[in-house]
């Protein structure tokens, strides 16, 4: 392929992202004018009630990501994967639509529920694909610039997207987001070069990942401390809005703040994950962890908020590519299901966070708990890191030693 085909065909995959991002992280944006118009009473006699009611679209699309991305990607891994990516595009688009114009708050939580299916598939196909048109050594380079589209998303498309929303409705905005993935369609149609499937895949050898210690670890990692993410994000509008005091107008900017930050932190870990995962996950998650404390001791102004959220995003979009690459390493030849595995794991990450975030709020404790809910998540995190990457140390010395594919050098990971 000539090098203009290649960057047109990632531009076509990040184009994905951008659609998973925006139908992903518009709620956010929008929860308190989702919880208006879908529990009218309850937000005219208690706002953060409603508020708290309404992050369950959140976790039901977390919890779509969980069961669809290591089920379509082990019953699909044979599929061809311009096939597969067609398929799954055309399911968001229809999942979307729905979540659009379904009446009851009850519906839409399961149209919310079907779209996130097909969202770790896409991004663990599209993500292969990456990796074999960039070639050999830039691998995570590839997951991230498939994963670019998401955090670009946060930069324009979730802003926007929310500013649409703000002003013309929630369902309006939903209907936006089907239009980019109907057109992630044709791009994907046009641009991506036809790639076969892993004809050796079976699903009891992809589900074999699910045996080895090391995934269970890293899926961990991924669903615990990036829990922090989601605890601050899910809940940043009245974060900004009653904490801060600013007003409704500004809370698109705060989200293109946190959209920059993500942006920026992709393409750094991406970089950095190519170097050394292990060191990689180390100073992104330290990152994570400070960047919670300033904010939870600063957002009462607009500089900590800003400064924090664009921190707390940073770190968290820089573990994600880190994250993917370690699941690839360790989860051996299940590659089809390691690369869906992360975003079930970061999406357990977004259900732990809006969950638990959204309890303190109901029990009174204030916009700010989330911070320090998400802080603690992140601790556990850091732990399981620790853990995994000392399990390795203990492997090699017993004589179980394996390159990593990302650079090279001999590390142990579990057999």
């Amino acid at each position: 392929m000539s090098p203009a085909r290649v960057r047109f065909a990632l531009l076509a995959l990040a184009l994905g992202g951008f659609g998973i991002g925006s139908t992903e992280f518009v709620v956010m944006g929008l929860l308190p004018d989702i919880a208006q118009d879908l529990f009218p009473a309850l937000y005219t006699a208690s706002p953060a009630d409603a508020n708290a009611n309404a992050g369950w679209m959140i976790s039901a699309y977390a919890l779509g990501v969980v069961v669809g991305a290591p089920t379509i990607a082990a019953a699909a891994a044979r599929w061809p994967r311009k096939r597969l990516l067609l398929v799954l595009l055309t399911a968001f688009t229809l999942g979307t639509v729905a979540s659009a114009v379904l009446p009851t708050f009850e519906l839409v939580l399961i149209a919310r529920f079907v779209a996130a299916l097909p969202h770790g598939a896409y991004f663990g196909i599209a993500s292969l694909v990456a990796a074999s048109l960039m070639g050999p050594g830039r691998r995570a380079r590839g997951v991230a610039l498939v994963l670019s589209g998401l955090t670009i998303a946060n930069v324009i498309g979730v802003p926007a997207i929310t500013w649409l929303g703000q002003n013309a409705g929630w369902r309006t905005a939903y209907l936006a987001v089907a239009a980019i993935f109907a057109l992630t369609f044709l791009a994907v149609l046009v641009a991506v070069p036809w790639q076969a499937g892993d004809p050796g895949a079976t699903i009891a050898r992809e589900l074999r990942a699910f045996t080895r210690a090391q995934v269970w670890f890293a899926l961990g990692i991924g669903a615990i401390g990036f829990g922090g993410l989601f605890a601050v994000y899910t809940y940043v509008a009245p974060l900004a809005t009653d904490v801060t005091g600013l007003p409704p107008e500004f809370v698109p900017i705060v989200l293109i703040v946190i959209g920059l930050g993500m942006t920026v932190g992709n393409i750094v870990g991406g970089r950095l994950a190519d170097w050394s995962v292990r060191r990689s996950m180390y100073l992104f998650f330290a990152i994570l962890a400070g960047a919670l404390v300033l904010l939870g001791f600063t957002a009462t102004t607009v500089v900590g908020l800003l400064v924090g959220v664009f921190l707390v995003g940073g770190a968290s979009a820089a573990l994600s590519p880190t994250i993917q690459a370690r699941l690839m390493d360790v989860a051996r030849d299940s590659q089809s299901i390691a690369a869906a595995l992360n975003h079930s794991a970061l999406n357990i990450g977004n259900s732990l966070g809006a969950l638990f975030g959204g309890l303190a709020i109901a029990a009174g404790l204030g916009y700010v708990a989330p911070v320090w809910i998400g802080l603690v998540l992140t601790l556990v995190g850091v732990a399981l890191s620790l853990g995994s990457f000392a399990l390795d140390r203990a492997r090699g010395r017993n004589g179980v030693v394996v390159p990593y594919a990302t650079t090279g050098a001999m590390e142990a990971v579990d057999a």
